[in-house]
């Protein structure tokens, strides 16, 4: 699963909406991210340094973050 840069989905729809994506790619059988689409992504504390973990579906659009759930 993608991990992603951010505290929380809240800070993302109010301060990263239609801007490009902050991720780290996981998984060994290609990549997760599309500059099109949705998909799932995760914050993972140990990894990230944030105090809470979280999991997010992510709806891109030009390579920019339209919807976060």
């Amino acid at each position: 699963m993608m991990i992603v840069h951010y505290e929380s989905k809240a800070q993302m729809n109010r301060e990263f909406i239609g801007k490009p994506l902050t991720y780290t790619e996981t998984s060994m059988f290609g990549a997760e991210y599309k500059e099109n689409g949705t998909f799932i992504a995760s914050n993972r504390p140990h990894i990230t340094g944030f105090k809470r973990e979280f999991f997010a579906e992510i709806t891109m659009e030009d390579g920019k973050i339209k919807v976060v759930k």
